[in-house]
């Protein structure tokens, strides 16, 4: 074999290992960016008071986010929004078909339907952020799933979060599915309560379900170890 071809050689295997590598973290990223925008609580007994964080992880493909719209779910009536830098925050409200009367004796004819966060500098699209609301879990929810239907509006298109599974249907099979929260009977023990959580945060990680990160991690791998055996076949070939 002549020298000229065994060099040629090294650099097509240099060539296909460095683009194996470069693809693969490709991959591993478009895998991240399909994270779901998701919610978890602080606590999740019926009937306690809670912060409920919403976390964006990502923008509508590239293009970066300018308002978050979340629906507060029935049974909840009273929520305080956490103020955020970036942006400025609404409160809309709905007439209550009945009214009702809070903890401390007063009337209440209206609850708060929907909390906007409008930017005032748009979220990059490889940039994530979080908007926590102050609020009380319905009490007699126990058992029941409390969903927060998230509307995100970019600066070309918007990603509708509000899809809610059907009657045993996993909320993984759909594409734009709506955050949401387990509620757990009041006065669960610590230990049940911490495994809830824990649970409930997998389900909603930033950086997507367990699928997306091993398929993150897999990516990476491969790409590490295509990289190495490109420069490897490059310091052959100089020599």
């Amino acid at each position: 074999m002549s020298h000229t071809t065994s060099s040629r050689k090294r650099t097509l295997i240099t060539a296909s290992a460095a683009s194996l590598g470069a693809l693969a973290l490709t991959f591993a990223g478009a895998g991240a960016a399909q994270a779901h925008v998701g919610v978890s609580t602080n606590t999740s007994e019926a009937g306690a008071y809670a912060i409920a964080t919403v976390s964006v992880p990502h923008g509508c493909d590239a293009s970066p986010t300018t308002q978050i719209s979340i629906k507060i779910p029935e049974g909840i009536d009273a929520v305080t929004p956490t103020r955020n830098a970036f942006y400025s925050v609404e409160k809309v409200t709905e007439t209550l078909d009945t009214p009702i009367t809070d903890g401390h004796g007063n009337e209440v004819t209206e609850r708060v339907a929907e909390v906007v966060y409008t930017a005032t500098t748009p979220l990059p699209a490889d940039q994530r952020d979080s908007f926590e609301l102050s609020l009380q879990l319905p009490e007699n929810a126990a058992g029941s799933t409390l969903f927060f239907p998230t509307v995100q509006t970019c600066e070309e298109g918007e990603a509708a979060w509000v899809q809610i599974p059907a009657e045993g249907q996993d909320a993984h099979e759909l594409e734009l599915p709506a955050p949401a929260v387990e509620i757990t009977e009041a006065g669960a023990s610590s230990h049940d309560t911490e495994e809830a959580e824990t649970a409930e945060a997998a389900d909603q990680s930033d950086e997507g379900t367990g699928g997306q990160s091993a398929l993150a991690i897999t990516g990476v791998t491969l790409g590490a170890l295509g990289l190495i055996t490109g420069a490897f076949a490059l310091l052959r070939s100089r020599k």
